[in-house]
């Protein structure tokens, strides 16, 4: 496949009759960066997917509507970040259950999932990460295992880079409190 821009596929995508191919190409691009960072949010494999669909689904209704005023990955993490987060909030509110019995439910998943291939550090740290409030926990994901730049989280969350840095600092001391227990 040949690799193109995001503005370049943007500029395909605007062409009417090219629609459908530029928006697979997108989505090739961005499935699986998609998928892992949604997973890390809503830890099973069955809801990731579910949650990338629907962000998908909602970045192809709303594509037309990208001014591109900013970057074309930002745009589309924040769209998975607000379809994941409101994953949460339903499955919450669904089962009418609290933030620590949906943080431990999504601990018994990690535990029981057939797709998680990690060690026993890894499970340790991925249980760590499960502590944390859920924006702490979305800002160290994206910093430590996507490594994206702050400028770029605080476009996609919708918040400052200090603010980023704090929560990003407070989850690691966090965390590195849990592992040296």
């Amino acid at each position: 496949m040949e690799q193109f821009s995001d503005t370049e596929l943007l500029e395909l995508f605007r062409k009417s009759e090219n629609k459908n191919y530029s928006f697979n190409l997108l989505v090739r691009k961005y499935q699986k960066q998609i998928y892992w960072h949604i997973r890390r949010i809503v830890i099973d494999h069955d809801d990731a997917n579910d949650v990338v669909q629907n962000t998908f689904i909602k970045a192809w209704n709303n594509i037309e509507g990208f001014r591109e005023d900013a970057q074309f990955y930002t745009w589309l993490y924040r769209i998975a970040t607000n379809e994941s987060i409101n994953f949460l909030k339903q499955k919450r509110s669904g089962f009418i259950i609290s933030y620590n019995d949906v943080e431990s439910q999504l601990c018994a998943s990690l535990t029981d999932d057939p797709y998680f291939t990690g060690d026993e550090i890894q499970l340790k740290l991925q249980k760590a990460i499960l502590t944390l409030p859920e924006k702490q926990r979305i800002v160290f994901n994206m910093k430590y295992f996507e490594g994206i730049k702050y400028e770029d989280m605080a476009i996609i969350l919708d918040t400052s880079v200090g603010a980023l840095k704090a929560s990003y600092h407070i989850a690691v001391k966090k965390i590195e409190k849990i592992l040296t227990d």
